[in-house]
């Protein structure tokens, strides 16, 4: 693609998805099975309205199939599917004629033409309930499969074909890649998904995480968690073993830097409430009501720090060298030298928690406990050993 974004005072190019791969070489198949002919490229409109004209790759014929590949192409974004390819074969299905009419019916209304997609080598398979797709299907996700179906529908309609067409989505290097996505964690097993909404990559998007943060939570909550385990990253899973209380490493969610949006995907999913750990480093931006805390959308980090500090009557001297402190830790340090830091955490906490409970607005009950690789815990909530307590039941339970 030649098409790009302004990010950071960056020029990065758009890439196109998974799903898109996966619908051109549908498309190609189909056209190429039902015609008897060969293409080398394939034309696609993205829901984005971007067209893609996609080169079609290792073509395979058959008496009554034809499977080809498109190779994805991730632009300027760091993706581990950047150069794979995804193959789709097409075939003449007779056999599940009839369960197919009934499936296309009654998903899609009066159909002349039944399609049915399922997923080979390499795409993996769903075996926890609350993904988009029910267990024992291929993770091939609603919008590709609609846009295999539409494109393969159209080549349908050019040739005048009204029977039934197979269509499986293989990607080889699909199980390998798995172990470097989410994949695992979400009870997806065998290879990786076929994605995408838009049909487009946007370089260093922030929805894509976004959006599998929100798959991970509606996943926990369709699997009978109530309270929700939250921790931005690896520093929080490390923390919970230290903190005890029962936690399981495996209930955590991990929201990154996206706590406000993660709040949301709770509320929006119905949690009874959400137990937040996490770094000082980060969760100090909570007491200011930040709620991406990613330091290019916000820092503040000392001056909250420094202003609590200043509220409870710290000397100039003191409130200077914590402007000047470069870590979340030489900051602290300086509290503790003043027998400041319980009172400035104390002040923090109430803080968090006010804003934490304004992003929620009172549909959940929020708990939240920040700690330091140096000093331990450092604060935590009113509700924060008992939502710890909670989670741990349910994880008794389960077992």
């Amino acid at each position: 693609m030649e098409q790009f974004i302004y990010k950071n005072h960056k020029k990065l190019r758009y890439g196109y998805t998974t799903g898109s791969c996966a619908a051109a070489a549908a498309k190609a198949a189909a056209f190429m099975l039902l015609s008897g002919s060969g293409i080398s490229y394939v034309d696609l409109m993205t829901p984005k309205q971007i067209p893609l004209h996609l080169e079609v790759l290792d073509t395979i014929r058959g008496q009554e199939s034809v499977s080809c590949a498109v190779q994805k192409d991730g632009g300027d974004d760091p993706d581990v599917t950047g150069g794979i390819r995804i193959y789709a074969e097409v075939s003449f299905s007779k056999d599940a004629a009839e369960e197919m009419r009934r499936e296309e019916l009654s998903a899609e209304g009066n159909m002349h033409h039944r399609i049915r997609i399922d997923g080979g080598r390499g795409v993996g398979r769903i075996t926890k309930p609350g993904l988009e797709q029910p267990v024992g299907a291929a993770a091939i996700n609603r919008v590709p499969r609609q846009m295999i179906r539409e494109n393969v529908l159209e080549i349908c309609a050019q040739f005048g074909y009204t029977g039934s067409l197979q269509v499986l989505i293989s990607i080889p290097e699909g199980e390998a890649l798995a172990e470097k996505t989410f994949n695992p964690r979400l009870g997806i097993v065998g290879g990786i998904s076929v994605l995408g909404t838009s049909g487009i990559v946007e370089p260093m998007s922030e929805q894509a995480l976004i959006d599998t943060i929100r798959v991970e939570i509606r996943q926990k909550l369709a699997n009978g968690m109530e309270y929700l385990l939250m921790v931005p990253g690896n520093y929080g899973i490390d923390f919970l073993e230290e903190y005890g209380h029962g936690l399981c490493l495996e209930d955590a969610v991990k929201c990154s830097n996206f706590v406000g949006e993660a709040l949301d995907a709770a509320v929006e999913f119905k949690a009874k409430g959400v137990l937040l750990v996490g770094h000082i480093g980060k969760f100090v931006k909570l007491a200011g009501g930040i709620m991406n805390t990613h330091s290019h959308n916000a820092d503040a980090r000392m001056e909250l720090l420094t202003v609590h500090a200043a509220l409870l009557g710290a000397p100039v001297s003191l409130l200077s060298r914590m402007m000047e402190s470069v870590t979340t830790d030489d900051a602290l340090s300086c509290l503790e030298k003043a027998d400041l830091m319980e009172p400035v955490m104390e002040r923090l906490m109430e803080r968090m928690e006010f804003h934490v409970n304004h992003r929620v607005q009172g549909r959940l009950e929020p708990g939240i406990v920040t700690f330091s690789k140096v000093y331990g815990i450092l604060g935590q909530t009113k509700d924060a050993q008992k939502l710890a307590g909670k989670i741990a039941d349910w994880r008794n339970r389960k077992q």
